[in-house]
């Protein structure tokens, strides 16, 4: 290259530089809006894994990405409120999870973008019109799978001798909990079960509820997915070993306080799922186009501790078909 030429190429970048680093500086990252129906330490696992999925795509918060955090605190009537406030800071796309939370975002917006990380069934809720191609803002992932609900009770009969009385905890408000337990009906009519349910809306009547199931006799208990007893699974969980109720929960979480049994999605592994999405939606793709995806794997946890402190015995070919044995 001629010396001339050198010069007028080094003029020219040197000229460009600043133009180009103020460019750069000019360009605002991506904003993020998370609702979540509890509070930052019930779901700090969910938050934790959400952050790891988006590093996977090269997204930082506080670096790359500004993260808007909004925490229902297990009171459903906030969420109206929550989901009007990010929708009027016009953050780019907004992630959440569970129904009535994906309920007041679809009434506050019929435009910003809304990754559902964790949903029951978006259809029956409403808020979708199909899976494979959701049509308007909303998109993510549901945890609706046929047979799920026999497949836990299936479970506690293996273990629970004898079991013939199932009482069932539930929150009325979450549709999702009327699909589950309508499945699960059938299902424990075809194998000979009964079943209680027992509705809770919020923590203070846990103890009521669980002295309901105690008159009622019921030999184990199955807790059907919801947010909000996500939200209080120690409590839950402490509540049932203490009646001595073996039961059946929803997420990997109730067996880590230390409940019996957990069969179900993986829900740490959907909400870094979500991050892919989160992706997808700020490069340009439509949350309209990205079907609603379904569980495909499924994991079984099993509390040994606990097995043994409600003097129950399980069979070995039960603890290998686990994915996890906790000690």
């Amino acid at each position: 290259m001629r010396r001339r030429d050198f010069i007028v190429l080094l003029g020219g970048a040197t000229t460009l530089g600043p133009l180009g680093v103020h460019a750069q500086h000019a360009q605002k990252p991506p904003r993020i809006g998370v609702l979540l129906p509890g509070t930052p330490e019930s779901f700090s696992l969910r938050a934790k894994a959400f952050l790891g999925g988006l590093r996977e795509f090269g997204y930082f918060e506080g670096r790359t990405i500004e993260i808007d955090w909004k925490w229902g605190q297990d009171r459903v009537q906030t969420f109206s409120d929550l989901a009007a406030e990010l929708v009027r800071s016009n953050v780019d796309v907004i992630v959440t999870g569970g129904t009535s939370a994906a309920q007041a975002l679809k009434a506050a917006s019929a435009t910003t973008p809304i990754v559902m990380a964790i949903i029951g069934d978006p259809v029956a809720a409403g808020l979708v019109s199909n899976l494979a191609r959701p049509a308007g803002n909303l998109t993510g992932f549901s945890i609706v799978a046929p047979e799920l609900g026999g497949k836990r009770l299936e479970l506690l009969r293996e273990i629970v001798d004898g079991l013939s009385s199932v009482g069932v905890l539930m929150n009325n408000r979450n549709p999702q909990s009327q699909i589950e337990f309508r499945e699960m009906q059938s299902a424990a009519q075809a194998m000979g079960l009964r079943l209680y349910p027992t509705a809770v809306s919020t923590e203070v009547v846990l103890e009521d509820a669980f002295a309901a199931m105690n008159k009622a006799a019921v030999q184990a208990l199955v807790v059907l997915t919801d947010p909000i007893l996500f939200s209080q699974r120690k409590r839950i969980v402490t509540l049932a070993n203490e009646n001595r109720l073996p039961a059946m929960y929803f997420f990997q979480g109730f067996a880590d306080e230390g409940g019996l049994l957990s069969y179900g999605p993986s829900d740490a592994d959907l909400f870094r799922r979500a991050a892919g999405y989160v992706d997808r939606i700020l490069k340009g793709t439509k949350p309209g186009d990205l079907p609603i995806e379904q569980p495909t794997k499924f994991e079984l946890f099993v509390n040994l501790k606990t097995a043994r402190m409600l003097g129950l015995i399980i069979p070995e070919s039960f603890l290998l078909r686990a994915d996890k044995v906790i000690e």
